[in-house]
Order: structure tokens, then sequence, then C-alpha cells
């Protein structure tokens, strides 16, 4: 039997042009494929490869070629329509070094394959124990030449006999991950406006039938001015709704774009073939049938999802609603909603098609438009990610809103959105939050930590996380519509002294300082709010204002409406309003757009109850806030010594491949590498040992139980104290044998006596669904009981760690409560940030639980610490490479 590959090494990946193909280790089955794709190379490429004339391939070079044995030689070849266009490969020549090489079909070039194939050789190194590559290159090669430099490896070479010798480490660097990033970006985002701009769109399964999906799908691209060509596929008519009907997609003449699926999903598999050979870009699957339908729709969605990825095809659903561009250059209507939102500056993505609907309807009633939406129902292939990645870019979207059913990839989502929040606000309802529930048909796998960690990771991450649809849309029409504030105080204006009242105690309880309040009375006029406006936006001590106004019977309130839509525009600081208790964007309120938005910048957003209005303002301050935070690095690399970590955590798993605990001395060992001290702990297991133990200590000591169901106990006694001497350790053995049932299980140790401080704990844990999770909180059982922990999703700054030690609800303990001295809490948070870096280096690091940390005044002492090794079967969701979502349960990791 031939070496298997690993499971994770195959994927399928987007390449710069926005077009997936397929990625996995050669096969000896391969040797037909290898020898029709060589015969499509030309001779240069052939040239370029093996330094001399090679017009075919022998029989000897196909199978030295096809049989490798996934160690010491690997070879990827990359696939579209099970035809390999692309062949990359190392062999190991001498210990940690292999030479690689690439070669790809000519009319694939520029496409961005060669670098793809280096990430995936480069990983796959890295895990069989391979430090740097190297590559023999003819000069005129430039093409392979710039891969190499290009890919942010640091890249040395000399130049002997007319060859060009190459030679660069393969280790991860910042360079080397922010190219890979920004590549993804490039592509994903391309993949994105290639739906969002397409210029000719096709129905599959358009029907004359009024009221028929296909009879909507016409409808609403035809009625909502789609500047492009619509086509009508329907082999049983001739014309649907005024359209030349098409027997299939081949039969249209001229290029496809998009091509809208509504046929049975039993027919759907031919569509695809159909479509790939047209050579249409994406599909939007209108059609239900699959994953949300159970085990045998599962199995229908990932035949369906493979189908079209093999053929380079992008794929929106399938159980979905559609999308909307509503630029008026576009003006494309691909949904099953006849209701085509008003242009506006939000960008919105949802996975319920139901839900869509409603959507779209609550938007266009509030005033608020949107740049783009999409509903990608089972969430198969295009997610979130895919749209934060063209919002980033995409000038006409100045919000994100989001609406969330599940996270694919959530560590990759918390990377993506860290990044975007930095230019756009991001707002988010996640439902399942209480339930951890996940509708039918959404492939995600199981998340082993608190929901808590959901939750901070979009924190960490800027994201303005809300509870409701309105309280998402109460938040997006003020973001789109108004500046951020500069901080958090505001001042409330009105006419009611009951609501102003009621503004001022709604400010207090989320966190906003009333700086002042101004009361202008039921007969206040125009002038009068215009007055008090004006004082309150030019007062420096206030960051934004609140305007309550309830007008007086048999009174419009327009003077006092074009008054807030005058200040509104002129302020550079934010204003919302109850004007009249409207929900929205009032047309009153409105200030025109030149880029044809329904409400333009400084329009003033209302609100029906002026609780809303400020608990909306209160997101945007807290986003306002973390934007203004540095953007830190995570820290310096050479402060750590990873390279001694990572020899320790591979001989143990050479030692124990199934994985084990680590000893005492190896936790100390590894840790020691990334700067931590373990204060030292000696195991004793009889009254003379536990003597020994203190005599070696030069006494002073504490002898405790360390057994996890001893060492919780709130009256702590299971330890003796300050230990002074032989007779004083033996009275304390026998008391606490005494004391504690099963003594010869209480894991008894003897330490140094540590400087007093409050006890802390630092955790993290390799979880399935985000990869490495950081928790932060005081030690002991009423914390865990309580839930008072901090979570944050590594790589942490130092910002994050600060933030961590004083979220949770026991922080005072560090900070004199109550008269008692404060912690060194910088030494604190500097030790969460190097045990987060030692996870977020080590996947195979299981587990490292520091359960007790005594934060003193000038000290941090760690006392207690555990660790886990275990092999990486499941590799984590964002990895060293690029690599499309895929179904948990199928081959390939999102």
């Amino acid at each position: 039997m031939p070496p298997e590959a690993p499971r994770h090494w195959s994927a399928d990946v987007l390449l710069l042009d926005g077009r997936t193909a397929h990625i996995r280790p050669i096969r000896p089955d391969d040797d037909d494929r290898l020898v029709t794709f060589y015969s499509r190379v030309s001779d240069e490429s052939k040239y370029f490869r093996f330094f001399s004339p090679m017009p075919v391939l022998s029989d000897r070079d196909v199978q030295r070629f096809t049989n490798v044995d996934h160690h010491d030689r690997v070879a990827f070849v990359l696939l579209l329509a099970d035809e390999i266009i692309a062949v990359g490969r190392y062999d190991r020549v001498d210990g940690g070094e292999a030479e690689v090489a690439f070669l790809v079909e000519d009319r694939h070039h520029g496409r961005g394959i060669a670098q793809i194939l280096l990430e995936h050789l480069a990983q796959a190194g890295r895990e069989q124990g391979i430090e740097k590559f190297v590559a023999e290159v003819l000069p005129n090669n430039q093409r392979m030449i710039a891969t190499f430099r290009a890919a942010g490896y640091h890249v040395v070479g000399g130049f002997e006999d007319g060859v060009m010798s190459l030679e660069f480490p393969i280790d991860p660097t910042d360079t080397a991950i922010g190219v890979m990033e920004n590549r993804e970006h490039r592509a994903e985002a391309t993949s994105i406006a290639k739906f969002f701009n397409a210029r000719s769109v096709a129905v599959i399964g358009a029907s004359r039938r009024q009221d028929t999906i296909g009879q909507v799908l016409v409808r609403n691209l035809v009625t909502g001015d789609f500047t492009g060509v619509v086509h009508a596929v329907n082999p049983s008519a001739d014309a649907v709704s005024g359209l030349p009907a098409y027997d299939s997609v081949s039969d249209i003449p001229g290029e496809v774009d998009v091509a809208i699926v509504a046929v049975p999903a039993t027919a759907v598999q031919d569509v695809v073939l159909d479509c790939a050979a047209k050579g249409v870009h994406g599909l939007v699957v209108i059609s239900s049938g699959f994953a949300e339908t159970g085990e045998e729709g599962r199995k229908r969605q990932r035949r369906l999802v493979g189908l079209a990825r093999s053929y380079g095809l992008r794929l929106i659903g399938p159980n979905c609603l559609g999308f909307i561009n509503t630029d008026p250059e576009i003006s494309v209507n691909a949904s099953l909603s006849s209701n085509m939102p008003p242009r506006g500056r939000a960008g919105f993505f949802c996975q319920s098609g139901a839900l869509g609907s409603a959507i779209l309807e609550k938007v266009s009633n509030r005033g608020l438009g949107l740049s783009t939406f999409v509903s990608a129902g089972n969430r198969a292939d295009v997610s979130g990610n895919d749209l934060l990645q063209y919002w980033e870019e995409d000038e006409s979207t100045e919000v994100v809103l989001l609406y969330l059913e599940s996270i694919g990839n959530p560590r990759k989502f918390s990377r993506v959105a860290r990044r975007v929040s930095r230019r756009k606000p991001i707002v988010a309802v996640r439902s399942g939050r209480t339930t951890q529930g996940v509708p039918m048909g959404h492939a995600v796998r199981t998340l082993f930590g608190s929901q808590h960690a959901v939750d901070a990771m979009f924190r960490q991450a800027g994201v303005i996380q809300v509870d409701t649809l309105d309280e998402m849309f109460d938040v997006a029409q003020l973001l789109a519509h108004q500046p951020l504030p500069a901080g958090r105080r505001v001042a409330v204006v009105g006419n009611s002294d009951a609501l102003g009242l009621l503004a001022s105690d709604a400010a207090a309880a989320v966190g906003l300082v009333v700086g002042s309040s101004v009361a202008l009375g039921p007969e206040a006029t125009a002038e009068d709010f215009e007055d008090a406006l004006d004082q309150a936006i030019d007062d420096p001590e206030i960051d934004s204002v609140v305007a309550v106004y309830i007008p007086p019977l048999n009174v419009s309130g327009e003077d006092v409406a074009n008054v807030l839509a005058a200040v509104g525009e002129q302020s550079d600081k934010p204003i919302v309003t109850t004007f009249l208790g409207a929900e929205g964007v009032p047309e009153l309120l409105r200030v025109p757009d030149v880029a044809g938005s329904t409400a333009g910048r400084g329009s003033v957003p209302s609100y029906p109850a002026v609780e809303s209005a400020v608990r909306a303002l209160a997101r945007v301050v807290e986003y306002a806030v973390w934007l203004r935070m540095p953007h830190e690095e995570a820290g310096d690399p050479s402060e750590v010594d990873s390279a001694g970590a990572k020899r320790l955590l591979n001989s143990i798993l050479m030692e124990d491949p199934e994985g084990r605990d680590l000893t005492p001395v190896e936790v100390r060992e590894l840790l020691a590498a990334y700067g931590v001290d373990v204060w030292q702990a000696v195991d004793v297991s009889s009254a003379d040992a536990a003597v020994a133990a203190g005599e070696d200590l030069g006494w002073d000591v504490v002898l405790k139980a360390t057994a996890g169901h001893l060492r919780n106990r709130p009256d702590l006694a299971h330890v003796w104290r300050n230990i002074a001497g032989a007779d004083e350790m033996r009275t304390a053995w026998a008391s606490l044998c005494e004391l504690i049932d099963a003594p010869g299980n209480a894991g008894f140790v003897v330490q140094k006596v540590a400087p007093p401080g409050v006890p802390v704990a630092i955790g993290v844990v390799e979880d399935p669904l985000f990869g490495p999770v950081t928790s932060f909180g005081i030690s002991g059982p009423l914390t865990d009981l309580l839930g008072d922990r901090a979570y944050r999703i590594p790589p942490l700054t130092e910002h994050d760690a600060r933030a961590m030690t004083r979220e949770i609800k026991s922080s005072p303990m560090l900070f004199g409560y109550r008269g008692s001295e404060v912690v060194d809490v910088d030494r604190i948070e500097k030790l969460v940030v190097l045990v987060s870096r030692l996870k977020n280096d080590f996947p195979q690091l299981r587990s490292l639980d520091l359960s007790l940390v005594l934060a003193g005044k000038d000290t941090a002492t760690v006392l207690t610490a555990e660790a886990r090794v275990e092999p990486v079967v499941d590799p984590r969701s964002d990895w060293f490479v690029r690599r499309l979502n895929q179904d948990p349960d199928d081959t390939l990791t999102d």
C-alpha cells in the first residue's frame, strides 16, 4: 500500500482572478493526467523546469513523479475540471532542506497558481520538519524568480554555471503571512465583485407561469432596471416575459457572468455542468432541497459545491434569496424579493432567505438604503468572510451589516473583521447566542469553549454586536449618516422634562456621561432649538447630542425638523433625535446626497423611544473608542525561544504519538522558552520526602495538595504555609493526611512560600472552532461558578491583555479593593501575552493552564502550571495557506 497523505493537504482554493481550483497531493493514478498535462505545456516552460529539451515524459519519469512518500518527497497537483493544470513538488536533500520546483500550464499563467503551490508545499514541509527550501532557476525564468521573491520569505541566492541558486527559510514570517493575506483579500474580493458587477445574467428555470420562482426572478431583474442583459433558460418555452427562451445556458449567444438557478435540487448538477461549459463565473442557487433537508440533502450539497468548485465556479446558496446591487450603473436585483431597496451606504449580509425579505422591507421603511445585499442561504460556499473582503475596498459601502446564524470560520472572521473595522464599522446580530443553535444546512464545528469567547472575539475585532435586528438598524442609521463621537460626553436638548430625564437615565445606564441637559419647555420654538443645539455642539466638553422633540398640539414640527436637518448637516458631532417618535431617517430630516443615496451625510436619524436613541449612540461610542486604540503588534519574536519550545513539543510527540500531559519539569522548560518562570514544586509521597524537600529548598515552605478535587476547596484546608523546619513539616503532614480523605491520591508538593498576592488564573486551549482561546480570571471555584472570566483570541496585543484584566467583574481585587495593595498588573498582562503567544505558535499544545498565579505589588509568581500536547489531527481553520471553506465532515477545513 502506498503511503497516504494527510487529509487536510487537500483543499479548494481561490485564484487571483476569483475562480476556484482544487489542490491535493499527487497520486499514482494521476499518471495519465500528468502525461496529458505535460503535453499541453510549452517547450519553453518544459525547458525552464528541466534545463533541457524534454518533449515527453518517459514511463520512468511518470512513475517517479506520481509516486511519493508525502514526507521526504511531496508533490501537489492543481486541478480544474479534474484536469491537472499545475504541479509543484519538493524533495528533501539534507535534513531540514528540500529542493522545490513548479510547472504551470502556460494558459494559466498570471492566475497566482505558483504562489498557491508554494504556500501549500511550505506548510506541508513545516509539518514534515523541513526548514528551508532551495531552488535552481535559469536566469531568464523571471516568472519563477519573481514567485519566490514575492512570497515574503527572505530569499538569498548566487549564480554558478549559468544557473541561479536560491534558498529561503520557510518559517511563516509576518511578511510572508501578510503577502498571503493580501492575495487572499484580492482573490475573494474579485470573486464577489464579479457577481455584483454582472453584465449578463441567465435565469435557469425561468417560467411563463405567474407566481413561480423562475417568473419572479425574471420579473425582478427586468423591473429592477438591470442595465445588463437578462437571459431566460427554459427548454419547454419559446419566450418568457417577452424574452427569448433558450434550451440551455450553452445556447445563449455571448458571455454569461452569473446564472441564477431555480430548478429542482436533483437537476442542479446538470445545470452546473452546462454553466461550466459556457464559462459562467458564479451561480446563485435559489433551489432548496439540500443540507437543510437532512443527510441526503447534505450529501447532495457536498456534491454541488465540489462540482462547482472543480470547474472554477463560485456559489451563493443553495436555498438562498439571492443578491442585489443598487448601484444605478448596474441596478441588479438577482433575488426573490420584489422590494428593491433604495440606494444607501450599508452593505448587508444574511443567511436566511425568509428573513432576508423582511430585512429588505425594513430597510426601505426606515429610509436607510443599501449599497449591496446578499442572502447566502446554506452558506455552502460564499460566506460573510467573502463579503467582508469585498466591502473593505468598496467605495460605495461605508457600513457593514451582518446577520449571522452561524460562523463557519470564526478565526478567519476575527482576522478579517479586525482589519475591516479599522476602515469601516461592522454591525452584527448573531442568532443562537443563548441556545448555541445552528440552522439546518449550516456546517460548523462544535464550540467547546464558552459562548463568552465568541462575544470577546467580536469585541476584539471591533465588531459592534447588537441583540436584535431593530437595534442593528438603529446603530446603522447613525453610522451611515452622522460623524463618529469623540468621547462619551453627551448633551440632552429637548422640550419635554420627562423625556429629557429618561434620556439622562438611559445614558448613565449605558456608560455615557451627561455633560449638560437643556430643558427648553413645551412652548420652545425652532429658534430656541437652534440656539440650544448650536451651543451644545460648540461646547468642547460635549461629544454628541440627543435632541428630544414632542410637538405641541396642532403643530407639524416642520420648522424644528428644518433646524435639526440644517444643524445635523454642518455638525462635526453626532446628533440623534426622537422627532415625532419616527423610526428611521424621516424625509424632513434628510440631507440630499450627491451620490444618489436616499439620505446623505448629515441626515439626522430618529428613534421612536429615547432609550433606543441613547443605546444606539452608546454602541457607536464604544466603536469610536476601540478605533482610537493603538494598532499594536503582538510582540517582538526575538523575546522568545520558539525553536526550543518546538523541539521540546516535537520530541514529546515522537515518544508518545498519541500525546500526553507534560511533566512538571517539561512544563517549566516549555514556559521558560517564552520567558515565564514557574515556581519549583517538589512532589512528595511521605513525611520523610517532605522534610527532605524542605531542607533542599531552604525552608519557609508550603505543603499543599494539588489534586483537582482538593485544590479548589474555598477553605484552603489543603494548604499548610510557612513551614520552617522538620518538626513543623511532620506536624503539617500528619494534620493534612488526617484532614484529607485518601491522602495517597492528594498529590502533595512542597514549594517555597511565594510573595503574597491576588490569585489569578491564565488558561489557553485549542478549540475546534476558534483554534487557540485565552482566558483570564481570579483563581478559585467562585470564579468558575459565576463564569467571571475574560476571553480573547490570539494573537493578543498588550491592549487586549489590558482589557482582559479590567473587564472581569472581580477586577477591583487587582486595583486596591478595600484598601488592599494595587498589584503589578503590567506583569500579569505581559504574562497573558506570552502564554497566548506560546499557544498561538503551537497548535499541538492542546492546553496550558496556569491555574494559580500570585499577582503581588511587584511580582507575578506562577505556582501551578499544567500542559498537554496532542498531535494535530484537524488543523486550524485559518492555517498558513489559503483554502476555501468546506463542510467540517468532509476532507477540507475553512
